[in-house]
C-alpha cells in the first residue's frame, strides 16, 4: 500500500492532534482530522467580542518549552512577555515581586516587598540554582509528593506559601491545596526561570492557527462528532461509519472506546471571567494575586497590558476562579464583581463573558516527561494522544501527538517491509 491509500484519521484537532497531522504529513501520510468544534486549537482557543480578545482561560506560552521551540516560529507569534513575578492583594493593600535577575524593573518592589522572610528570598534563589542545574529529565525521574510538601521539606516559611506559592501556583495548577505532584511544580518553576511567560499577539489560539497552516494534505472535519471507535471503523453521532486503517484518539477516549468506559481521566476545572474597565492607572504585565483566604478570585490580569492584536474601547480584565464552589454564573458574577471591589480596588467594571471548563487541565499521578511511541497503542489499529497521558503542558501535548504519529508510522512501515 502507498502512503496516499492509508486512512489515518485523528479525532481531536487540538495542539496533539495537530502535531501528529504535522509529523504524518512529514512522511508523506495525508491525515483525516475530525473535530467536534468548528475549528482547530481544542482548549486553546480565543474570541474577539466587542474587539477584546478573549483567550478561553486565561493561559500562558512558557517559550522554554522544549517542544514548543521545535514546531512554532515565535517571531511571526509576535509573543508579548509578561515581567517574571506578580502583584500579590492582601488584607486591601498590593505589593509586587519577581526576579531581578530577569528584569531589573523588579528589583526595588521585591527588595521592599514585605512578603516573605529575608531567609524565604535566599531559599528562593537557591531553588533557582538548584533547577537551573536540574535536567527536565531528572526532574520527571525524582521522588514524587505534592507541592505543598514539596515547599515546607525546602524550609519555606507558612507565609510566603500561603502569600504567594499558593495563589500563584493554584492559578496554574487549577487547584488550591497544593496537592499537584513536586514534579510539575519543579517542571513549571524551571521553565519560568530559564525563559518568559508570553501570549501570542493575536491571542493564545494563534499558537493553533500557526500549526494548522503548517499543514498542506491534511483533510479537516469540523463540527463532526463521534460516537464510538472500533478497529478499523470510526462511528459519528449521525450514524455514518467511516473506514479507518488507522485512529489516533487525540482527545479523552474512555467515551469512544467500550472497554474504556469507567476509566475516564479525571479533569481540574476553572471559570474565567471578563470584565471592561474604565479608568485605569498605569498597567505592568503583571499577573496579580489575591492571597487573602476564602476569595472566588484566583487570579486577575489586565490583557491589554500586553499589545494586542485588536482593542476594545476601554480595559479588558481577565479574572480566573478556581473554586467556584458550584455557583451559578450570575451569583459567581456577583460574588467576583464584590470581591474586585473590595480586595483590589477595581470598581466601575463591566461583565462582558464567562467561560466555564470543566475539562482545563488533566488531574495525573505519577507524571512523566515522555513515552515511548508504543506505549501509545491502545489497539492494533487504535493509538491515544493528548496531554493527559505525561502532564497537563502544551509540551507534553507537543510529544504524546508527536509519539502517536511516530507508532503509526513504524506500525505501516513494520508491515511494508
Amino acid at each position: 500500500m502507498t502512503h496516499s491509500t492509508q486512512k489515518i484519521h485523528i479525532i481531536g484537532a487540538g495542539i496533539s492532534g495537530l502535531i501528529a497531522a504535522i509529523q504524518l504529513e512529514s512522511k508523506g501520510y495525508a491525515p483525516i482530522l475530525i473535530e467536534a468544534t468548528d475549528r482547530a486549537g481544542g482548549r486553546v482557543k480565543t474570541d474577539v467580542v466587542n474587539g477584546y480578545q478573549l483567550d478561553h482561560g486565561f493561559q500562558v506560552l512558557l517559550d522554554a518549552y522544549p517542544k514548543a521551540k521545535e514546531y512554532l516560529d515565535y517571531k511571526a507569534l509576535e509573543l508579548q512577555p509578561f515581567l517574571p513575578g506578580a502583584t500579590i492583594f492582601k488584607n486591601r493593600k498590593s505589593q509586587s515581586i519577581g526576579d531581578p535577575t530577569r528584569s531589573i524593573k523588579m528589583l526595588i518592589p521585591t527588595m521592599t516587598s514585605s512578603v516573605g522572610t529575608l531567609g524565604d528570598k535566599v531559599k528562593v534563589l537557591k531553588l533557582n540554582r538548584d533547577l537551573k542545574n536540574k535536567s527536565i529529565e531528572e526532574i520527571f525521574n525524582s521522588p514524587e509528593s505534592s507541592t505543598l510538601v514539596y515547599l515546607r521539606k525546602r524550609g519555606f516559611s507558612q507565609a510566603m506559601i500561603t502569600d504567594f506559592f499558593k495563589p500563584f501556583f493554584s492559578g496554574i495548577f487549577l487547584e488550591t491545596a497544593l496537592s499537584t505532584s513536586s514534579r510539575m511544580f519543579e517542571f513549571v518553576y524551571k521553565m519560568f526561570g530559564e525563559g518568559m511567560a508570553t501570549v501570542p499577539k493575536a491571542g493564545i489560539e494563534a499558537i493553533p492557527k500557526q500549526l494548522s497552516s503548517q499543514l498542506k494534505n491534511t483533510t479537516f472535519m469540523f463540527n463532526t462528532s463521534v460516537a464510538s471507535v472500533e478497529d478499523n471503523t470510526i462511528t459519528l453521532t449521525n450514524g455514518t461509519a467511516l473506514e479507518s486503517d488507522y485512529t489516533i484518539i487525540a482527545t479523552e477516549a474512555s467515551q469512544f472506546i467500550a472497554n474504556l468506559r469507567g476509566q475516564e481521566t479525571l479533569w481540574k476545572s476553572c471559570v474565567n471571567l471578563y470584565y471592561e474597565v474604565e479608568a485605569v492607572g498605569k498597567k505592568q504585565p503583571l499577573i496579580q494575586l489575591v492571597a487573602d483566604e476564602n476569595t472566588r478570585i484566583n487570579n486577575l490580569f489586565y490583557v491589554d497590558a500586553l499589545e494586542t492584536a485588536t482593542t476594545g474601547a476601554k480595559n479588558l480584565l481577565s479574572v480566573t476562579v478556581v473554586d467556584d464552589q458550584d455557583l451559578s454564573e450570575k451569583a459567581l458574577v456577583t460574588t467576583v464583581t464584590s470581591e474586585l471591589a473590595t480586595y483590589c480596588n477595581i470598581t466601575d467594571v463591566t461583565f462582558l463573558k464567562a467561560y466555564v471548563i470543566p475539562r482545563a487541565l488533566p488531574k495525573l499521578d505519577n507524571l512523566r516527561m515522555d513515552c515511548e511511541a508504543s506505549e501509545t497503542q491502545l489497539k492494533d489499529t487504535i493509538f491515544l494522544a493528548g496531554d493527559h497521558l505525561l502532564n497537563g503542558s502544551l509540551n507534553a501535548a507537543m510529544i504524546s501527538g508527536e509519539r502517536a504519529a511516530q507508532a503509526v508510522i513504524e506500525k505501516i512501515e513494520g508491515l511494508l517491509q
